[in-house]
């Protein structure tokens, strides 16, 4: 809980897990919030069950997945340059992540047969929990029924693949859709195979905010975006949702890649408990 006093300084803040009331007296006394959230590589473990992250973004401009304002991440995509050394760093970091079939919250990957054949085009749709403030500030409403059903009418002949939300499917969060509606839409709901075979299968991913789209990108795959995600807007996805229209450069896959895990997340080493670069955390959940 916070001091009887006021801070004397900028606080820093995890929102999902400060108290409301807190937070209330802190807007009051007008002091400056810096944003904590989970970052793009987690852990080997959900965080509805209380693994700890092994990386985390700090940012003193907002949240990185609220286009209300622009971040700092927003910032450093539209702004700062990327030498050919990060350039090099990013392309082995990304064939590294491919390669072990990193998400954010899992690894590996198997291959999936195409359901629906060789020249059916498949597309995964990505599910998400519908309460979380990524989809309350970058998905402006868009439920997850609302996804599948404007990727259904968009694309009859598609074999659409669904995967629920991991935190959604274990009950621990808001954004399920009843089984007989998803079915009726989707011509298979898949909650048990991990997102990066899904993504090596689908031809395209469709997602509302979800990290989903990101980890679509890294392994060359068309990806629309329906809300507005932090890749959005930089001319590598499909973009349906309301992109900012300050958002004016063009990125490189790689440099995409360099600033948003190389530059902007902090990372941790599990082994010593001390700062480290991204590549140590790969290696590790490698």
């Amino acid at each position: 809980s916070l001091p009887a006093e006021a801070p004397a300084g900028p606080v820093a803040v995890w929102r999902a897990k400060a108290a409301p009331e807190d937070l209330l007296r802190l807007e009051r006394l007008g002091v400056p919030l810096v944003e904590v959230e989970d970052g793009f590589l987690r852990s080997a473990g959900l965080g509805a069950d209380c693994v700890p992250p092994m990386s985390i973004t700090v940012d003193p401009l907002g949240a990185y997945f609220d286009p209300a304002q622009a971040s700092s991440l927003e910032q450093m995509l539209q702004h700062d340059a990327v030498d050919d050394a990060l350039l090099e760093r990013a392309a082995r970091l990304r064939s590294t992540i491919v390669a072990a079939g990193l998400g954010k919250y899992e690894r590996g990957s198997e291959r999936l047969a195409r359901p629906g054949g060789i020249d059916q085009p498949h597309i995964l749709v990505t599910g998400q929990v519908e309460d979380d403030r990524s989809v309350q500030t970058g998905g402006f409403g868009l439920t997850n029924l609302g996804l599948l059903q404007r990727v259904r009418a968009d694309h009859q002949d598609a074999f659409i693949l669904y995967k629920p939300h991991p935190d959604v499917e274990a009950g621990h969060r808001k954004g399920a859709i009843h089984e007989a509606i998803a079915r009726d839409l989707a011509d298979r709901i898949v909650p048990d195979h991990n997102i990066a075979s899904l993504i090596e299968l689908a031809d395209e991913v469709h997602v509302n905010t979800s990290l989903a789209g990101f980890e679509a990108l890294l392994r060359g795959k068309k990806v629309t975006t329906h809300g507005v995600p932090f890749y959005a807007g930089w001319g590598l996805t499909v973009d349906r949702g309301p992109v900012p229209r300050r958002r004016t450069a063009r990125r490189t896959l790689d440099e995409l890649v360099a600033l948003s895990l190389l530059v902007y997340p902090r990372y941790l080493d599990p082994g010593s408990g001390l700062p480290c670069p991204a590549e140590v955390v790969v290696d590790h959940l490698c």
